[in-house]
């Protein structure tokens, strides 16, 4: 890779970024994970994400910092369950929704910037106990941001710009879905069966033991799910040799 030329397409490239308006921690961030992700590749810049004032026209809608004012962005919340949670994280992180965090009640708060909005792509990994520290040191070099927790979860997101160039912009997002609620069939089942166990709890115990049952209910299946990813994982890399945590 010729470095002169890359080190010139990186100056263009925050150049026209700063002319555009992106902060310049936010900037910085970008080209750093830009430049990770050719020392990967082993690609040439133009080569991998086209001409630097295009590239930087199509990033030029960056998303605002998490907790910087944008009346203009549109804001949306939604849940599904941990069986369907990452494939429906996938589906609106290509449709421009960025999750700033996950609320009291484990849903998704998300926003999505005006004009050229950036996909997102997500990930979930157990981070309770030890495991949180060496997670977040693994990731946080690949432009993982941990942007919520559920119980023994955390979630992760990362610009697809960073990996995909200009493939992760997207000039004509979709509108908002209609609906916060997915839930994947499994997941109806048991909510059907945990309908009928809430019944009888509320006639038996009022309320209160209505709510702690759901909450305990939530608390269970949060944590057998984790414990089935991470045997998994340790059956993976003992059979191949590889860390799948």
């Amino acid at each position: 890779m010729n470095t002169d030329a890359t080190e010139a397409y990186f100056t263009e490239l925050a150049g026209a970024l700063r002319a555009s308006g992106v902060p310049a921690d936010q900037l910085a961030r970008t080209v750093d994970e830009l430049r990770a992700h050719l020392a990967e590749s082993g690609t040439a810049p133009e080569e991998e994400f086209g001409p630097a004032a295009l590239f930087a026209a199509s990033l030029g809608g960056l998303a605002p910092e998490p907790g910087e004012p944008d009346r203009r962005a549109e804001h949306w919340t939604w849940t599904a369950d941990l069986f369907n949670d990452r494939r429906m994280l996938a589906v609106h992180g290509d449709q421009g929704w960025e999750v700033e965090h996950l609320d009291s009640i484990g849903r998704f708060v998300c926003r999505r910037a005006p004009g050229v909005a950036l996909a997102w792509e997500y990930r979930r990994e157990v981070i309770a106990g030890r495991r949180r520290a060496r997670v977040l040191a693994e990731l946080d070099p690949e432009g993982w941001e941990l942007c919520g927790e559920w119980v023994v979860y955390g979630y992760f997101k990362r610009p697809k710009a960073a990996t995909a160039g200009p493939a992760g912009s997207l000039d004509a997002p979709p509108a908002a879905p209609d609906r916060s609620w997915f839930l994947s069939r499994r997941a109806k089942a048991l909510l059907a069966l945990w309908a009928l166990a809430s019944g009888a709890a509320y006639l038996s115990l009022g309320l209160p033991g209505f709510a702690m049952l759901i909450a305990l209910g939530s608390a269970l299946s949060a944590v057998c799910t984790a414990k089935l990813e991470t045997r998994k994982g340790r059956a993976v890399k003992a059979r191949t040799g590889t860390d799948q945590d």
